[in-house]
């Protein structure tokens, strides 16, 4: 009786799991279709003739989609906190649905005018507004799932499934461009694809989700719904709201820098061509994927402190040096290599972000603690770190980009190293 109450909690949180990171995997995947196709349909939209000002145009609209971040972290932090996980996760993966269709149908520049930039930046402000519901619901929907001891690995699946997205995103502008369609038809309507792929993967996300079960901490909790995922209760917490954002900063714009502005950087600064750059990008992401339980998992032998510590003293000291040699290498296996490197100090933070931001929060502000701040600080550090590298590399000074990423992540490491280890201190329990 008791083997069989064990497999059913496990078959039960297994689901969960899959059910939680497969709306992760899409949403994510619609987010990342923008960055990793705007090699393409960035002259559809923005006429200039220079290649680099059009990526800086592309990624403006990326960096202004991140705005209504915070906002999607209220907004659905919200309501995970009133009306439940589950809920708040199926609306979000709808939302970015309904994104991807505009951009997939999206006439061009040519066609209609300045209407066709300022289309596209609305189909991003809701996308964004997604996205940025559905890091705060899911964080905290798979660590309530997680039992205490395998709480770093459940939550790890998280960021697998973030870069999964990513992964699809390549792979499928890999099988694009090396086998189905030309350059130019990669140009002119190739790029549209993916974006239609994605609406329709998110039917198949809205069916998981729409079978998921609540949360028992929630549930548990349902009584305090009057407060839940109020303002007023959540800046009751004000120590654990500027400890996600200062926790947050070094490693969100690291993140950003080594996967979606590495294939741009690989191509207009390293000098590689665009299918070696997406195929290059591609191999590092599929191994910094499956690395992520194993970082979850030894954070749940030595804590959650160590890691960050880890990965904010090597970002400090090597950053600049990794990403110059980087820029100046001559093959394929040396930027594979050193891009590697990166990615592994950076799975320090990305591994065990979301479990560290969920245990800092009581189940009725959970939801909306790890969304809204997160979410800010993402708009304000990831989503500008493309266009501030485009920016330093067209006025000639790329390198001032290096040193931007040193000096956030070394003060996102002076809050790992005053912080308390969440992993004895968690309010999950």
């Amino acid at each position: 009786m008791q083997q069989d109450l064990l497999k059913n909690d496990t078959n039960w949180r297994l689901k969960a799991i899959i059910g939680g990171s497969a709306g992760n995997l899409v949403e994510w995947y619609d987010w990342y279709a923008y960055s990793a196709f705007s090699l393409y349909f960035a002259s559809s939209f923005f006429p200039d003739s220079n290649p680099t000002v059009q990526l800086i145009n592309t990624a403006g609209i990326f960096a202004v989609g991140f705005l209504m971040r915070p906002i999607g972290g209220y907004v659905f932090g919200k309501l995970a906190d009133t009306k439940g996980r589950k809920l708040a996760m199926t609306w979000s993966v709808l939302l970015m649905s309904f994104g991807s269709l505009l951009i997939a149908f999206l006439p061009g520049y040519h066609t209609i005018g300045i209407a066709a930039p300022v289309l596209l930046l609305i189909a991003r402000l809701l996308q964004g507004l997604s996205v940025g519901g559905e890091y705060g619901t899911s964080a905290t929907y798979l660590s309530e799932v997680a039992t205490k001891e395998r709480r770093g690995f459940y939550s790890s699946f998280q960021y697998v499934t973030l870069i999964g997205g990513q992964l699809i995103a390549l792979g499928l502008q890999l099988v694009l461009q090396r086998i189905f369609l030309s350059d130019q038809e990669m140009h002119e309507w190739g790029w549209r694809v993916p974006f239609v792929i994605g609406a329709l993967l998110s039917l198949v996300a809205l069916y998981l989700r729409s079978n998921l079960h609540e949360t028992e901490a929630f549930q548990n909790k349902e009584e305090y719904v009057k407060k839940n995922g109020s303002m007023r209760e959540l800046l009751k917490h004000p120590k654990a709201l500027t400890t996600v954002v200062g926790l947050t900063m070094g490693g969100t714009l690291a993140f950003y820098t080594y996967t979606t502005y590495m294939q741009k950087f690989l191509v207009n600064t390293v000098g590689l061509s665009k299918d070696q750059s997406t195929m290059l990008t591609f191999c590092s992401l599929l191994l910094f994927a499956l690395s992520q339980p194993l970082f979850g998992m030894l954070s749940d032998r030595i804590g959650r402190r160590p890691l960050l510590i880890g990965f904010g003293i090597s970002g400090t000291l090597l950053t600049v040096p990794l990403l110059t040699t980087l820029s100046q290498v001559t093959t394929m296996w040396a930027a594979f290599g050193l891009l590697m490197a990166a990615l592994i100090i950076v799975s320090g933070y990305t591994s065990i972000n979301a479990v560290v931001k969920a245990e800092l929060f009581p189940v009725e502000v959970r939801a909306l603690g790890v969304g809204l701040p997160y979410s800010l600080t993402v708009a304000i550090f990831g989503g500008t770190a493309e266009y501030l590298a485009l920016w330093a590399k067209n006025l000639g000074h790329e390198s001032y980009y290096y040193w931007y990423v040193t000096i956030c992540i070394f003060i996102s490491l002076i809050v790992y190293a005053r912080m308390k280890d969440t992993k004895h201190t968690s309010l999950i329990d």
